[in-house]
């Protein structure tokens, strides 16, 4: 069986980060997706249909064209998946469609360090293999708005376990979401190429992806439960 193919994006316009290249591997070496990685712009210009999904690796800045905006729009309103990662969340400020397609916006961060990520729900195929606490080494991305009224929520930071987080005590990094007729699943971890090493990180992004790829049967219910 021909497995699903992937369109991953790692395009930026502003910081890059240098854990771009271990990501696309990562995903590679997945084994369940046929990915095609891709900086150029004109690619999300093209007609989309014939991926399962498409993917935000750490993009940064404004990296699509109006009619890559327009593109990309249809074809996740017409049942296309979209992952984000990590830096996903600092792409394309101007648009407040992302915004919308995404659930929040990154802000700041603290420097690289240990901490923990609360599992809040493990019904999910990117958190049924981790622990209630997940100790990681990461950014602990803070964002402007929580994206819970609109996301199902599936990890959650705990501040008192590092230093410099900035959002209190409802600091989502891991969600699910519908948006039109497609899927979207994002991931805020993901800053150090150690990360895509990581067993459990990378059947995170696994789990996430394979949902979002796998179209909108099931709906997901804003605030973390099911309809």
């Amino acid at each position: 069986m021909t497995a699903p193919a992937l369109l991953v994006y790692t395009r930026t316009t502003d910081y890059r980060h240098d854990s771009i290249p271990a990501g696309v591997a990562a995903l590679r070496g997945l084994g369940a997706f046929d990915v095609e990685a891709t900086e150029d712009p004109r690619a999300l210009e093209a007609p989309l249909g014939r991926y399962a999904a498409v993917v935000f690796l750490s993009t940064s800045g404004e990296v699509l064209t109006p009619a890559g905006r327009e593109r990309l729009t249809g074809y996740v309103e017409e049942g296309g998946g979209f992952v984000g990662v990590h830096a996903a969340a600092c792409t394309e400020y101007d648009w407040p469609y992302y915004g919308e397609l995404l659930g929040a916006r990154f802000d700041r961060h603290p420097a690289l360090q240990p901490g923990r990520a609360v599992v809040e729900d493990h019904d999910h195929p990117a958190t049924r293999h981790l622990p209630a606490v997940w100790e990681f080494t990461d950014e602990w991305y803070d964002f402007r708005t929580s994206p819970r009224a609109g996301a199902r929520v599936l990890v959650s930071a705990d501040e008192s376990s590092y230093e410099g987080g900035g959002m209190g005590p409802d600091h989502p990094l891991a969600w699910c979401r519908d948006q039109g007729a497609g899927r979207v699943f994002y991931t805020a971890l993901g800053h150090a190429a150690e990360a895509y090493g990581d067993p459990a990180f990378r059947a995170h992004l696994r789990g996430g992806i394979s949902w979002a790829a796998a179209g909108a049967g099931e709906r997901v219910s804003p605030g973390g439960g099911r309809p």
